[in-house]
């Protein structure tokens, strides 16, 4: 495998963050959602949760390029194996539901993810289903 220029794990929340940032507006769940992510989910053990707000300004820096989403999601594909793309689709799908409302453009940012990483429909529905269900009240 070659070097990628970003990690796994800061491929990861590159993808967190162009989906809380579709709507132009990240919100403090979504911020703690993913501080959550990071903390609880095997995929970011080594990740240093300090660097969270930095990789999130670096991704918002590259998304404010022409062609600056392209760019990330070629990072994106870059850092990450085939064979991680459905944990990638999760943490995306996980950001987007944070707010019990998914808006336009998160549907269509996870559109855009789906079809980058090349990620079956089925696959996907899945993950969109077990993301809504896992945010679920009674």
């Amino acid at each position: 495998m070659t070097q990628s220029t970003i990690s796994a794990q800061t491929a990861l929340v590159y993808l967190m963050v162009i989906v809380s940032a579709s709507d132009r507006d990240m919100t403090d769940s979504e911020l703690k959602r993913m501080g959550e992510i990071i903390a609880t989910l095997p995929i970011f053990n080594g990740y240093n949760p300090d660097k969270l707000v930095s990789d999130a300004e670096t991704c918002a820096e590259i998304l404010d390029n022409e062609d600056g989403l392209d760019a990330v999601l070629g990072l994106v594909q870059e850092a990450l194996p085939q064979s991680h793309v459905d944990i990638a689709y999760t943490v995306a799908c996980d950001i987007a539901v944070v707010d019990a409302h998914l808006s336009q453009e998160e549907l269509r940012m996870l559109e855009i993810i789906r079809h980058k990483m090349n990620i079956d429909r089925l696959t996907a529905a899945a993950i969109e289903r077990a993301s809504a269900a896992r945010r679920r009240r009674l």
